[in-house]
């Protein structure tokens, strides 16, 4: 059975930094595309980032340069590495996976959006105080 299990998350003040991990398993086949969403108290889920198979990655435009993800393919991980937080970072973190080669091409044209994915972890807290 497929599973994403987050981890990394806590509390941490303004201008600190955070990396979360999400460890993949349960798959035959690594996932063609992982990404980092997020969604905050009373908001939509949206997008953070988001990379496939090949190490071609897309951030959310506002996120890029204080965020970085990484992954891990011989650890079925992906990272997060996320500097200079801000309050407004304050959110639940999910990871989530896609199987199908077609996330490839809807996240390079599309950007980082949670309908393209189908598997989807627990979440992570990260909360960013001023």
């Amino acid at each position: 059975q497929v599973q994403l299990v987050e981890s990394g998350g806590g509390s941490v003040q303004a201008g600190g930094s955070l990396r979360l991990s999400c460890a993949a398993s349960g798959y035959k086949y690594s996932p063609t595309c992982l990404g980092w969403f997020r969604q905050a108290p009373g908001k939509e889920r949206e997008g953070v980032a988001a990379m496939d198979s090949d190490g071609q990655s897309r951030y959310v435009e506002s996120l890029k340069g204080r965020f970085t993800i990484s992954r891990d393919n011989a650890k079925n991980t992906l990272y997060l590495q996320m500097n200079g937080l801000k309050p407004e970072d304050t959110a639940m973190y999910y990871c989530a996976a896609e199987l199908s080669l077609g996330c490839k091409t809807a996240m390079q044209a599309l950007g980082v959006k949670a309908l393209h994915f189908g598997i989807w972890g627990r979440g992570t807290q990260v909360t960013v105080s001023s």
